[in-house]
Formats: C-alpha cells, structure tokens, sequence
C-alpha cells in the first residue's frame, strides 16, 4: 500500500513539474526579449534555407555526442520553428546523435565504453533483456527515460542489436516524449503572444500541459512493460 502512494505521490509531482515548466516558459517569454531573439531567429534560418534546419540538427546531434543534455534545444524547436518542423529536426538530430555514439562504442570507443559499463548493474539487466527480447527493450528504454539518454546511446552499442534495429526502435521511441514538449514550447511561445486572446491563451496552455501528461503516461507504461521484461536492478 505505502508503495501504490509512494506511486501516486511521484505521479502528481510529475503532473505539477509538467505545469511549472509552462508556467516558467510562458513568463520567461512574456518578461524576456524571448519572442524579439525568436523572430531574429526564424529571420536567420529563413534567409540561410535550408541549411538553418540542417545546423540546428547537427547541433543537436553534437550535444548527444559530448553527454550535453539537449533539452534546450527541444524547446527552442517548437518555439522557433513551430510543432511539426520542430519536431521533425528534433527527431532527426537526436535520431543521428544515438546513432553516431552507438557506433562510435562499437568501434573507436568501445574499450572506453566497455570500462564505463564493467560494474554497471543496470547495463548488465539491459544487456540479457536485449539478448532475449532485441529491439522491443531499446523501444522501451526510448519510451520510458529511466537511463539517461546520452550514456545509454553508448550503452547500447556493445549490446548484440543489429545498427537498423537500433535506428528505428530509437526513431519511433523518442517520438512520444519529443512530440509532447516540442508541443509544449510552441504553445507556450503562442501563449505568450501579446496578441492572443484569453480564450486561446487557456487553450494553448491546457494543450501543452497534456501533452506532457501523455508522454508522462506512455514513459509510465513503458517503465512497467520495462520490469516485466527483467530489468529490475535498472529500474
């Protein structure tokens, strides 16, 4: 029973830090020259085509490289380039980041690596779950962040999954939690426009904050299909 409230306690927390975080967008918005650096921003990329999409994803890409947590960088995306074009550079350069260092561990990294994880318990859980199940535990992971995103790219390569697996159980279980706070920023970033009216205002803010709580909902589904799967010493 003290388990089930611990649960539900780390659930509501969850809910009102999802809450904060647009509150806290929404203000640093609304008293910074936040939207002044946006509409500078979106000029820049407009006048470099292409290629403005094409940096952003490769910086993104660099940050999971170095271990430097892209966070920033994905709530920039929705608040400078909209949900859809946002989301899509997310997804690309994170999508290419994991997959640099999953190959950089299999090759020139991999004795560095290889030390990193030798007393790790939970790569040693991740590991034998991958060997039984294959890509459905890398999909999980993505789904459900009990890892940290940057070490576990690493991780991963010294594991037996094929590199085209990897990429696509990576692609399509970054998707929920990028989709839901590429969102959550561009609401925001609308929200905070002088000229939206009340109604909207409310509308965009609801928005994002359910679009957390949704992603929040698919980690927690993911985390338990995780458990089930036998890597309880990771969890």
């Amino acid at each position: 029973m003290r388990v089930s409230e611990a649960r539900r306690s780390i659930g509501i927390a969850k809910v009102v830090v999802a809450i904060l975080v647009i509150a806290v967008l929404v203000v640093l918005v609304r008293t910074l020259p936040v939207g002044t650096w946006l509409e500078q921003f979106k000029s820049w990329v407009r006048d470099a085509g292409p290629i403005g999409y094409v940096l952003y994803a490769l910086a993104y890409s660099v940050c999971c490289i170095f271990f430097i947590p892209a966070i920033a960088l994905t709530l920039g995306a929705g608040a400078i380039f909209g949900f859809v074009k946002g989301s899509i550079i997310v997804t690309i350069g994170a999508t290419i980041g994991a997959t640099a260092a999953f190959l950089l561990a299999r090759t020139v990294m991999r004795h560095r690596v290889e030390a990193m994880t030798a007393d790790n318990v939970k790569f040693r859980a991740l590991d034998r779950a991958i060997t039984r199940e294959g890509a459905k535990i890398v999909l999980l992971v993505r789904l459900a962040p009990i890892f940290p995103f940057t070490w576990v790219n690493y991780a991963f390569g010294l594991t037996g999954i094929g590199t085209w697996r990897y990429v696509l159980a990576t692609l399509f279980g970054i998707l929920p939690g990028t989709l839901a706070f590429v969102y959550a920023s561009h609401a925001a970033a609308t929200a905070a426009s002088s000229t939206l009216d009340r109604t909207k205002l409310i509308i965009n803010i609801a928005g994002a904050v359910v679009a957390i709580i949704a992603s929040l909902f698919v980690a927690r589904v993911a985390t338990k299909a995780i458990r089930r799967a036998g890597v309880d010493e990771a969890a």
